[in-house]
């Protein structure tokens, strides 16, 4: 019987019909080092198991017509059931659709402070509504696109989860420097070697002053998050210090933005 210092971060649940792609999560990369090391756990639950005919039948015609198939709500109700007992009860349950709130690095690092989360990956042309009006607590989009199943979504909120969690990542502060941790993408970033096809590296990064990097830093991300993401930062809404910022390093204009790496002294 573990102890209450050695229990998992977050124990995740996912009803899912392929759990055999969740290997991508549980055995790779950040990821498969927090569950290896027992930071976090991941059950597995498969709707099918619950189907209650010789085929495992977990999906059946739209009422009203239509096109597809829609999964059944006593078969998820009964894989949420073990899913939770698996994991907790008290588990906020999560399921991945399109017409769900967008995910975004707050949310992330708010889904982080849960013990347990229990993902649900639909398929097919989605979930009977009564099962999402009953038993789950928020529906979650990655994006405003469609893909095949909810499987890909989960995995993509299982990182993006993991990430926050104490202990996960190598250094303590880079969960808090990755792009949107602060509304804003991420600085350009640089290593050896110090020249490359002619490009040199910013010399500020070089001259050891910490104060001036993270200026610089803060100012190129400003400056990219205005350029590419004006849905994120608007200039109507970047302060007076930060265009002084951007003032010094010659960034206030768009072009100034894109030039070449040795050109951004």
């Amino acid at each position: 019987m573990p102890t209450s210092e050695s229990l998992p971060l977050c124990r995740f649940a996912v009803l899912t019909l392929f759990p055999e792609m969740f290997a991508a999560v549980s055995e790779w990369g950040v990821t498969g080092r927090a569950f290896q090391s027992g930071l976090c756990e991941l059950h597995l639950q498969d709707p099918r198991d619950e189907a209650t005919d010789r085929h495992g039948t977990v999906d059946d015609r739209p009422y009203g017509g239509g096109p597809g198939m829609v999964m059944q709500a006593p078969v998820l109700s009964a894989a949420l059931a073990k899913a939770k007992t698996a994991v907790g009860a008290e588990a906020t349950v999560i399921a991945l659709t399109p017409q769900g709130q967008k995910l975004d690095a707050n949310l992330a690092r708010t889904l982080a402070e849960a013990s347990s989360l229990v993902l649900v990956a639909g398929r097919y042309e989605g979930m009977d509504e009564r099962f999402i009006d009953r038993e789950v607590d928020l529906e979650l989009s990655v994006g405003d696109f469609v893909v095949s199943g909810g499987e890909l979504p989960a995995m993509l909120l299982i990182d993006a989860v993991t990430r926050w969690l104490p202990g996960v990542l190598g250094h303590e502060a880079s969960a808090e420097e990755d792009s949107f941790s602060e509304g804003l993408l991420d600085c350009p970033h640089y290593t050896r070697p110090e020249v490359h096809e002619g490009d040199r590296v910013p010399d500020v990064l070089l001259s050891g002053d910490h104060a001036a990097i993270a200026g610089w830093r803060r100012a190129q991300a400003l400056r990219r998050t205005l350029d590419r993401r004006p849905d994120l930062l608007s200039w109507e809404q970047v302060t007076e210090s930060d265009r002084a910022l951007l003032e010094k390093w010659d960034l206030l204009t768009p072009d100034r933005g894109r030039q070449s790496p040795s050109e951004q002294v």
